[in-house]
């Protein structure tokens, strides 16, 4: 191609199949919410359905703003991890009609935000769901779900469920 002609751009075909649709997942009803979102999404897609469980390691506040990593059983930690995760996506398949995705189960130690961008780096679709937090409690608590929108590289589905 020479400097003088356009790339020619083609849009993504938004039914395409097949794929990997990411979702983050932690305790909370709007993570179920969102991966029982994902799951259906997912055999509209023919796509498969990676969920993510991000833990943190153990840590204790000092002053000044410095932390310290509070010695903790890692293998532990991590199989407490899985059970909840396998928990989960069993549950929510459990009660999905029809066909099943193929699901890929991740757990691991880090940051929700950072674990959730690396692993959606390639994929077709990232769904989280939102608690919903505003003002201080944002401020101070963080927003996993405005972090991956901000800097996903892939379009972000973000569930919430209405106030009571």
């Amino acid at each position: 191609m020479s400097d003088a002609e356009e790339p020619t751009l083609v849009p993504a075909d938004p039914l395409a199949t097949g794929g990997r649709i990411v979702v983050g997942v932690d305790d909370s009803t709007d993570a179920e919410t969102a991966l029982r979102w994902a799951l259906r999404e997912a055999v509209l897609r023919k796509a498969t359905v990676e969920v993510v469980h991000a833990w943190p390691l153990p840590m204790s506040a000092l002053p000044f703003g410095a932390t310290l990593v509070v010695p903790a059983d890692e293998a532990e930690l991590d199989e407490a991890a899985r059970q909840h995760l396998d928990g989960l996506v069993d549950a929510a398949l459990a009660e999905l009609p029809g066909d099943k995705p193929d699901v890929i189960r991740t757990a691991v130690p880090g940051d929700a935000v950072m674990t959730l961008l690396d692993v959606s780096a390639d994929a077709d679709l990232l769904v989280v769901g939102s608690h919903g937090r505003t003002g201080l409690r944002k401020l101070l608590l963080g927003s996993t779900a405005s972090n991956v929108v901000q800097h996903a590289a892939c379009p972000v589905v973000v569930i919430r469920l209405p106030k009571d």
